[in-house]
């Protein structure tokens, strides 16, 4: 048999370039021959990537970059969003390790590909957990819930199902907000628009602003909203705060979607911190909501996370799923078994779902005492300056409230890194380096920089 070959990259060339002429034939076909007759124009040797330049650093990530780089002793990480424990150590919970043992010793247990929507007891269990078991919306069977890749994951499959299926394209989030948000929705298929949220005088809720830009935003618009602990600020509404947002939402009939990455890490209770998704799934109106595994499980590099969609009946939700599967296979196909199968055997044992429940109990009980020793330890020095939203604030991270050239100094002089905008993870210090924090804030402070 004959087997006919392009003799030489030429005379491909030429041939995409006849065939670009053919087809284009009628409008600029020379302009377009141009840019793409030879995939190698310009390159004579070298790389068809040459002409690429170096992405910067993701702000976040970029930090524990540059922490690993630094050789001196009394460096101290505080930009990373990972749980520590005083040693400054990960941590794996015992209950995830006694989950992960059964999981081990079950003999039936097979690596088959999941349904496109995951582990189905996984999906049943999270929609319970985040929203109740008493959950009207569970009961009439108005939810669906997929398994996603973690809260991130969550976040664009539901981004570029509103993106295809709903009649805004226009998302409101926070300002600020965690950095990968207007990314994960700008790429979705979204407009990514900022409603006031952060107060810097007060370093606290700009609850005003807030109702004001909600209140101007275009009937039927989707509203990013941090269920709890919000990412950078750890400044949250109170209930009563909450219920006015609710209202003005559904009155302008504006689309909640909720990010939960912090259920039951903030305040150390699953149903308080869960507590404004479920006063607005109880007022009978469709929400979505984002859910991670990562804090609460400590199972960060398992990309575990759920994507829930309250409907009005359980007919919409079944649609509402097909049309989420359209969405998840051609971007990953399914979610990963591992995870998923770690929570749901947590998730549905009774003693290991109390066992866990203490110890994320701790977890958040150890991050609030090193908001009370940091702000005490300012206080002993007289460090300038009112520090009590140290204590005011809830969760992870804590806005201190400097400016890029404090932080910068703090990095230089006191090799403390942080990103630029002043948070810090209070996970990452401990009883040890609470006093060296202190220094440093103490002296960019009084020294004005």
């Amino acid at each position: 048999m004959k087997t006919t070959q392009f003799s030489s990259s030429s005379s491909s060339d030429r041939r995409i370039g006849a065939l670009l002429r053919h087809l284009t034939a009628g409008s600029d076909s020379d302009h377009l021959s141009s840019v793409y007759a030879s995939p190698t124009s310009g390159v004579t040797g070298g790389s068809v990537f040459a002409h690429l330049v170096q992405a910067p650093e993701d702000p976040i990530l970029g930090v524990t970059v540059a922490y690993n780089k630094d050789p001196s002793p009394v460096k101290l990480n505080l930009g990373v969003g990972a749980y520590r424990t005083e040693e400054g150590k990960p941590l794996v919970l015992n209950v995830v390790r006694k989950a992960e043992q059964q999981l081990i010793n079950d003999r039936t247990r097979i690596k088959e590909y999941l349904p496109i929507v995951g582990l189905v007891e996984f999906n049943k269990l999270s929609a319970k957990l985040i929203l109740g078991a008493d959950s009207p919306a569970i009961r009439e069977n108005r939810i669906t819930t997929v398994e996603c890749l973690s809260g991130t994951g969550s976040l664009r499959v539901g981004g570029e199902f509103l993106a295809k299926h709903y009649h805004q394209k226009t998302i409101y989030i926070t300002q600020p907000t965690w950095g990968n948000h207007p990314k994960i929705f700008t790429l979705a298929g979204l407009t990514v628009k900022t409603y006031r949220y952060y107060d810097p005088a007060t370093r606290g809720l700009n609850f005003k602003g807030l109702l004001e830009d909600l209140g101007a935003a275009p009937a039927g618009s989707i509203v990013l909203l941090h269920a709890c602990a919000h990412n950078p600020t750890g400044v949250d509404p109170t209930i009563q705060q909450w219920e006015q947002i609710r209202q003005l939402m559904r009155s302008k009939g504006l689309m909640p979607f909720f990010d939960s990455a912090y259920q039951g890490f903030a305040s150390g209770s699953l149903d308080t911190d869960a507590k404004p998704i479920r006063m607005f799934v109880a007022d009978g109106g469709e929400c979505l909501v984002a859910q991670s595994y990562a804090k609460n499980m400590g199972l960060y590099g398992e990309r575990v996370g759920a994507l829930s969609i309250v409907c009005k009946s359980a007919d919409v939700a079944g649609r509402v799923e097909s049309q989420l599967k359209l969405v998840i296979r051609p971007m990953y196909s399914s979610p990963p078994i591992h995870g998923a199968s770690i929570v749901a055997v947590i998730l549905r044992d009774k003693n290991l779902f109390n066992e866990w429940t203490l110890e994320l109990k701790a977890m958040a009980d150890r991050i609030i005492s090193m908001r009370k020793q940091l702000f005490e330890a300012l206080r002993t020095r007289g460090t300038p300056g009112d520090w009590s939203h140290i204590i005011k604030q809830i969760g992870m991270f804590t806005f201190t409230g400097l400016n890029p050239a404090q932080v910068s100094f703090m990095t230089k002089e006191y090799h403390i890194y942080m990103t630029s905008d002043g948070r810090i993870s209070m996970a990452g210090l401990s009883s040890k380096t609470v006093p060296h924090l202190a220094d440093a804030i103490h002296a960019v402070v009084t020294k004005a920089v």
